[in-house]
């Protein structure tokens, strides 16, 4: 068979990548510009913020010169392997929080796998916030950021694989305790975490655990097991250091994941961690519905959660 197409690694419907090195990504192609969207009244623009790392910025319509805002940084998800700052869902979803919120965005766009294996991934989002922390003396290179950014008031926040570079990078700040922003929560969604040992209650068919326990060797092949701290946080000894006073995490009574969630809040209040958590669960819903159809009453909800942690320090 010519190597051209035959088949070394399939994670269909996310990608697959061919014995000649051709990556053929299967889904999350689509994007679309940053623009001032009508709808919402919300701003965006794309900047570089290194030579191998961007971000989209959003702002709403609304804010006032010199006005401070909340900042959110938000991790795309798509496994590591799919999906940018640009895509369209990201663009919808982002331009609604924004609106609800009244906060400003900055979406990292991070190296995917299987070009850029983990902690690619990790390192390309520390280096945004490191960009971030750039701008406490409202000096830095990024007018929006200088202008509008509240860098006391910083909330890390994604779906899936961004749920767990948002968890894995407060976890960085909580040890290494970085100058220049202070995160004040988390905003999990549908977190990416994973293990070798089945949970309690966990029921998922052999094949779908197969294809998640592949897929954390395929995007960190260096990793020492589907215990690593990256992707399992009950072996990490620094939880304890999380760096954040509250976190929210969001699970679907449909999704795999689910149980991986309500661990995780199991994990921190055990852990000495002093902070906050809760956790909001959506009934007869799937892994990160909210953006195939954003409209709909739940995934209205999500956003109005989001917001109200954001602002309030609790969900609604």
């Amino acid at each position: 068979m010519d190597s051209t197409s035959e088949i070394l690694h399939d994670f269909s419907p996310l990608i697959r990548v061919y014995k000649d090195g051709r990556v053929e990504r299967l889904s999350g192609l689509e994007t679309v510009p940053a623009s001032f969207d009508p709808a919402t009244g919300v701003q965006s623009k794309d900047v570089k913020i290194s030579d191998t790392v961007s971000a989209r910025l959003y702002v709403p319509k609304s804010v006032k010169p010199d006005q401070k805002l909340p900042l959110v940084v938000y991790f795309h998800g798509g496994g590591f392997v799919i999906g940018t700052a640009s895509s369209p869902v990201y663009q919808t979803h982002l331009n609604n929080l924004v609106a609800e919120a009244n906060i400003m965005v900055v979406s990292v766009d991070y190296r995917r796998a299987p070009e850029h294996p983990l902690p690619v991934a990790y390192e390309d989002s520390w280096t945004s916030l490191q960009w971030i922390a750039s701008h406490s003396t409202r000096a830095g290179q990024e007018p929006w950021l200088n202008e509008h950014a509240d860098l006391q008031s910083v909330f890390f926040a994604g779906d899936s694989a961004g749920a767990n570079i948002a968890h894995n990078m407060a976890i960085r700040v909580g040890t290494e305790k970085p100058n220049g922003y202070n995160v004040e929560g988390i905003a999990l969604v549908h977190s990416y975490f994973w293990g070798q040992e089945a949970l309690s209650g966990e029921r998922i068919e052999p094949k779908i655990r197969d294809f998640l326990d592949r897929l954390w060797f395929f995007i960190k092949p260096d990793t020492n097991g589907l215990d690593d701290p990256l992707i399992n946080p009950a072996s990490d000894s620094r939880l304890s250091s999380l760096g954040c006073k509250r976190v929210i995490i969001y699970v679907a009574e449909q999704d795999v994941l689910k149980h991986r969630g309500l661990y995780y809040k199991e994990l921190l209040d055990n852990s000495g961690w002093g902070g906050r958590v809760e956790v909001v669960e959506t009934r007869d819903e799937n892994h990160v519905f909210h953006l195939f159809d954003p409209t709909t009453d739940k995934a209205v909800s999500l956003v109005k959660s989001v917001a109200s942690f954001i602002n309030n320090g609790k969900s609604i």
